[in-house]
Parts: C-alpha cells; structure tokens; sequence
C-alpha cells in the first residue's frame, strides 16, 4: 500500500513535466492543422496538401534522406574501423592519434565552415551531394564511442577465429560487428538525428533548389514578406520529425541495450 502511493505520487510529479514536454509538438500540430477560410478558422490537412503537393517540398526531403543516409552509413563504417583500430591495435602513435581525435571535440563546427566553404569551392563542389556528405563521413565522437565500447568486448572470440585462419577483416566484420549492435544503433540513430537537422552546412553549401535540404528549404519556403507562414511552417515541421520518431520507435530495443551495457560494465 505504501509503494502504491509512493508510485502514484511519483507519477503525480511528474505529470506536470510530461505536459509541458508535449507541449511544444502539441503547439506545433495546433498550428498545422489550423486552415484559414476567410476570416474564420477551421482545422483540416490543407497546410500538409499545399506542401506535398509543392515540387520544392518533396525535393527537400529527398535531398535530406540522401544526405542522411549517406552520412549514416558512412560512419557507421569508418567510425567502427577507426574504434577498432585504436581499441585493440598495436601501433606507434596511438596515442597521439587518439589524443587528437578527442581534441577535435572542443573544436565548435561553426569554426570549420569557412575552411570546409573554401575546400568545398576550390573543389568545385558546392551545390553538390558530396558537399554535404564529405565533411561529416566519420565523427569524433562517434569514433570515441565505438573504441571505448569495443575495449570492453572479451577478446576471446576474435583469438578463436584468428586460430582458425580467419583474416582480420573478417573477423572484424563477422565477430566484431554483431557483438557492437547496440553501439552502432546509438551512434546511427545519433548521426541521423543530427544530420536530418543540420540547417547551416547545407545552407552555406547549397545555392539551388535543387540541392537543398529539408530544414533549410522549410526556412526559406515559409518566409513571407512582411510575415511568417506558420501553418505550412509548422506542417513541414511536423512531417520531418516523423522519419525521427520512426527511427527511435525502430532502435529503441539497441539504444536501451547500449544504454545498459554501458552502465553495466
């Protein structure tokens, strides 16, 4: 009886919080649902219409699931190869290596843009995908994570099959790989996140609309003369948090098994 209260006093405290975290997406489908008829309002889908049914629109989308996609899978990579190299390798410069990668976490990526601009220009490609992907195919912090999970992978199976004459690309890709799927659902689902989301990259390296991606097409497409959009806003808004949502709803069984390893061990 008594953990009964306990458990509904507890939930009573934190309702109030639950409210006012929904409160921001609540807001945001109050406003894409809101069409004005005149000088009346009623509620409908007719924001969501105008947009899908808007060229632009489903170009941003596109351009940001390539992007993102490409982005993703490329750390998924070299992140991994990188972790693994620094977690069991035995090399001259190790150290320093690591040191430096760490470094590059204090680095804010606002005071890259100018350089990775003149590359990009010097290269010819700005208004281009690999622009957008380049400079962000292996992350610091996602290099960091995966050394720092695989240190604590037993390596007793990788001498097993190194015993049976398995090479080490092998056995980082069929023994190593499976036992780091919740680190890399982490490290993908966070990679996508941040990706799916970038506004000033894509906005400094993109000239066309052909090219740019979804935040920074929702930026311009909104912006009125004397006002903002909101509704179409908010609308836009509301459908580019749903590949999102989709890929928390689809991890989150690795996310919480990486969460729980890594307090574990």
């Amino acid at each position: 009886m008594i953990m009964a209260r306990a458990s509904a006093f507890r939930a009573f405290r934190i309702s109030p919080l639950l409210l006012l975290a929904w409160a921001p997406l609540a807001w945001m489908v109050w406003l894409a649902v809101r069409v004005p008829q005149g000088e009346a309002l009623t509620l409908g889908l007719g924001n969501f219409s105008d947009l899908l049914g808007s060229g632009p629109f489903l170009r941003y989308t596109l351009n940001s699931a390539i992007v993102a996609a490409w982005v993703v899978g490329l750390n998924l990579l070299f992140a991994s190869l990188v972790g693994y190299a620094l977690a069991r390798g035995r090399f001259r410069g190790k150290r320093p290596l690591l040191f430096s990668i760490l470094i590059t976490l204090m680095v804010p990526r606002q005071v890259t843009m100018i350089p990775v601009y003149l590359m990009a220009a010097r290269m010819h490609m700005i208004d281009t995908y690999p622009a957008l992907i380049a400079p962000f195919a292996v992350d610091a912090f996602n290099i960091f994570l995966m050394r720092q999970y695989m240190q604590q992978i037993p390596p007793e199976m990788e001498d097993a099959a190194r015993v049976d004459g398995a090479s080490e690309l092998r056995i980082f890709f069929q023994v190593v790989m499976p036992m780091v799927r919740p680190a890399l659902a982490v490290m993908g689902v966070n990679t996508f996140l941040v990706n799916w989301n970038s506004f000033l990259y894509p906005l400094v390296l993109t000239n066309s609309d052909a090219m740019r991606t979804l935040p920074v097409g929702l930026a311009l497409y909104a912006q009125g003369e004397h006002s903002v959009d909101w509704g179409h806003l908010m609308a836009g808004a509301l459908i580019g948090t749903l590949p999102v949502l989709a890929a928390f709803l689809a991890f989150q069984k690795q996310i919480v098994e990486g969460i729980l390893a890594g307090t574990g061990k």
